[in-house]
């Protein structure tokens, strides 16, 4: 099944006391590129992020962010440092005799000083962070391709139409190549038949221009080719994975294909036709730019 490069998804989970949030956003790009913002001291665990990302995802540009916060209650154990307080008290007391000022050193600014109080962190478990943060952004990658699935569907079924509109043109200019062929041949033929009349030219001259021009407007390799590789995108657009590049090569086939088409037959009718044909391969291309 083919997937969009477009999605969107938000997973939570529980780190020891903390709730951590994995966002994960794709857009569309030629290759896969990653970029993931982590909390700084979980920066060890980017690698074996990148990797789950690799495991799912083979084209787009993919943001990951992970937040953390600490769950309603939660504190950390908090540690006073005596000696650092007595300083800090020693140095006010100081102060104050130099400015001879009766301002003393009060217990709210005191606990605020740098060093006095001070928060006590466990170490950090890299193998569970790991553990959860892989756990969780699979979860992520899993809803993200979900979306990407579900609209890669609707694309899918827009270059469906897309090869029928360009199919149903090319089958006109089928049927108008012969009339044009051989409207074309009368002309040169009464053309140069003119010419003849006037500064004489051979008859299997005459009738070895006629075949050449005859040969520059045949158009049934490239209709067979055509008629190909529209099949051929068909069976691509029907497989799972990832599908963007080989169609995005077809395409260039194709329209390869209709230029020549353009460049051989010049009739009114076939004209607007190659138009249409050339505009729904454009709009092929633009759906295409979406498909990972």
């Amino acid at each position: 099944m083919a997937r969009s490069m477009t999605g969107f998804a938000r997973v939570s989970a529980a780190l020891g006391g903390e709730t951590i949030t994995i966002e994960v956003s794709s857009v569309n790009h030629r290759f896969l590129d990653s970029s993931v913002r982590l909390p700084g001291q979980w920066a060890m665990v980017e690698p074996a992020l990148r990797a789950v990302i690799k495991k799912h995802l083979s084209r787009g540009k993919i943001n990951i962010f992970v937040r953390h916060g600490r769950g309603a209650g939660m504190t950390l154990p908090v540690r006073l440092d005596p000696e650092r307080a007595r300083q800090y008290i020693g140095a006010a007391k100081e102060i104050m005799h130099l400015m001879r000022s009766t301002d003393a050193l009060s217990l709210n600014t005191l606990i605020t000083l740098d060093g006095v109080m001070t928060t006590i962190e466990e170490e950090p478990d890299t193998d569970e962070i790991e553990r959860v943060l892989c756990a969780a952004l699979e979860n992520a990658l899993e809803q993200l391709n979900e979306m990407r699935s579900h609209e890669g569907n609707a694309l899918t079924s827009a270059l469906t139409m897309h090869l029928e509109s360009l199919e149903a043109a090319m089958q006109e200019v089928e049927e108008q190549a012969p009339t044009l062929v051989a409207a074309y041949q009368e002309r040169l033929r009464s053309r140069m038949e003119e010419i003849n009349a006037e500064v004489g030219v051979k008859e299997e001259r005459l009738a070895l221009e006629v075949a050449v021009m005859a040969e520059r407007m045949d158009v049934t390799e490239e209709l067979v080719r055509l008629k190909a590789h529209i099949e051929h995108a068909r069976e691509i657009i029907s497989m799972d994975g990832a599908i963007g590049r080989d169609l995005n090569f077809l395409t260039q086939e194709i329209q390869r294909e209709v230029n020549t088409l353009g460049a051989k037959l010049r009739g009114v009718d076939t004209c607007r036709n190659i138009i249409e044909m050339k505009s729904e391969v454009e709009k092929f291309r633009e759906q295409l730019q979406n498909i990972e």
